[in-house]
């Protein structure tokens, strides 16, 4: 008896400590890939703007009234403007005199230095309009950050980070429009230890003006990032560092987080919006956006930054295209396809051209919130394009099964090779159920069927591995796929994407 009821105590301690842990948990606020995310305030109502990286549509933006729900309201740019050619990173919203102005970083096309561009637009969340460059600096000039200080805007931004030297935080003078910059360059705070230093932004509290940074590796799995705080008494420096930081480093569920900018909320106080990789899903998640609240423990006392946790969400969709407006969450690969996608009041159709290199097709794709998951399609047309599903990394790096005539293939893009890892025949032209799926331990496995069959399975000696398609600087998606003639297209009738746990 005594054992029994010391069996029961133990499965009781377990179960509450899972409850315990399930309270304290800390959840994004802004689920799936959304990195250097900056943050503004307007008439009563808070949006949001991230990295796209080489995604298209170009920096998604999301609106929320209390910093904690947020939903996609769009995007900056439909099309890429016409000097960029990538790497759309670490966009920064300001407002000024009566203009929204969204400064952004993008690979320039005559040379693929990183530049800053800016657009401006009389809404926050629409009718941008691109001005094109505003800074170039040496190899690269990323991260901008604007701050008003005594009636004149600053532009600060990171340089030398491709350089034989350390990183500097730089700051100039703006135009009063806010479209060029004027006058020469100064220097704000250097990384002497050269560990790393970007995703800068300012406040100003009592005697001091504090600059909050991100040091250490950005992305990828060897990522260190965290984020610290140095002061000055002038806005140009010299800035000492807090001998405490970082004020944002690694904990039980959460890593490499870095690269945020500041909103008040409702009740006065001051919040973070950053980005950060869950340490279970990592990679295949991508840098999620955060929250956190400020601190500031007394006068002339260092900050604190304190996580906030955001909503426990369904992150599951299920979508039938039953009207003619595509969902925002879509996105597409711009750099090696022209994408074609259209919705009418039954189907997707999707579309394109692909570049001569591009082995792995057009992909339409989500952005995940798990590399563990079950996604179902079903295609409804038939021709010798292939269409269906696509685990998709880059064009050299994707994983997909899809239908091709009366046939049906499983097949992988991996070291510049196509390969057909498995294939079935269709005994009928009806429409087609497809099916990809990882398991626990991030291995890919296809199934199809047709009419009120079983799920088949197509079976493969060795499945292929999800890690084989992670990016440096982004996650990989799942979503549906066309490789075929410019003549041809891909129709779908629905699309079904449902997260299970991932392992460590």
């Amino acid at each position: 008896m005594r054992q029994r009821l010391l069996l029961l105590a133990a499965v009781h301690l377990i179960l509450l400590s899972n409850v315990v842990s399930a309270q304290n948990a800390i959840h994004p606020v802004i689920p799936g890939d959304f990195a250097d995310p900056s943050i503004i305030r307007a008439d009563n109502k808070y949006y949001a703007i991230g990295t796209s990286s080489e995604w298209a549509p170009h920096f998604p933006i999301y609106t929320s009234s209390d910093l904690i729900n947020w939903k996609q309201t769009g995007y900056l740019f439909d099309k890429a403007p016409a000097w960029t050619m990538g790497s759309f990173w670490a966009p920064e919203y300001d407002y000024h005199d009566g203009t929204y102005y969204i400064y952004y970083t993008a690979r320039r096309k005559k040379d693929q230095i990183s530049c800053i561009g800016v657009a401006t637009s009389k809404y926050p969340d629409k009718g941008f309009v691109d001005h094109g460059v505003i800074i170039d600096h040496g190899k690269e000039a990323i991260d901008a950050f604007v701050f008003l200080d005594k009636g004149t805007r600053y532009m600060t931004y990171k340089a030398y980070g491709l350089d034989d030297r350390p990183i500097e935080i730089l700051g100039v003078k703006l135009s009063k429009d806010g479209l060029r910059s004027e006058g020469e360059p100064f220097s704000m705070l250097k990384d002497d230890q050269r560990k790393g230093l970007e995703g800068q932004s300012i406040l100003k509290k009592d005697n001091y003006y504090y600059l909050f940074y991100s040091a250490g590796n950005c992305c990828g799995i060897q990522c260190d990032y965290n984020v610290g705080v140095a002061r000055s008494k002038s806005f140009e420096g010299p800035y000492e560092k807090y001998a405490g930081n970082p004020l944002l480093a690694e904990n039980a569920s959460w890593k490499c987080s870095g690269h945020g900018t500041f909103a008040e909320g409702a009740n006065g106080k001051l919040y973070y919006l950053y980005h950060a990789y869950n340490k279970q899903t990592a990679l295949f998640s991508g840098r999620q956006g955060m929250l956190a609240e400020l601190i500031w423990p007394g006068q002339n006392e260092w900050p604190l930054l304190k996580e906030q946790s955001g909503p426990e969400l369904n992150p599951d969709i299920k979508l039938s295209f039953k009207n003619s407006s595509l969902d925002l969450g879509w996105q597409w690969d711009f750099r090696n396809s022209g994408t074609l996608v259209s919705q009418n009041a039954e189907n997707l159709h999707l579309s394109g051209k692909v570049n001569d290199d591009n082995l792995a097709g057009i992909a339409l794709t989500r952005r995940p919130v798990s590399g563990v998951f079950e996604a179902l399609t079903t295609v409804v047309n038939s021709n010798n394009a292939l269409k269906g599903l696509t685990y998709y990394g880059d064009a050299t790096a994707a994983v997909g099964v899809g239908v091709t005539g009366n046939t049906v293939q499983f097949w992988s893009v991996q070291n510049k090779a196509n390969k057909i890892l498995a294939s079935a025949h269709l005994p009928t032209n009806e429409q087609v159920q497809l099916k990809l799926k990882t398991t626990a331990d991030l291995r890919i496995t296809a199934f199809f069927k047709q009419g009120n069959q079983e799920w088949q399975e197509l079976k493969v000696t060795e499945e292929p591995k999800a890690e084989s398609l992670t990016q440096w600087d982004r996650s990989p998606r799942i979503g549906l796929h066309f490789k075929g003639k410019p003549a041809e297209e891909a129709v779908f009738s629905s699309f079904d994407l449902k997260y299970m746990p991932q392992q460590n």
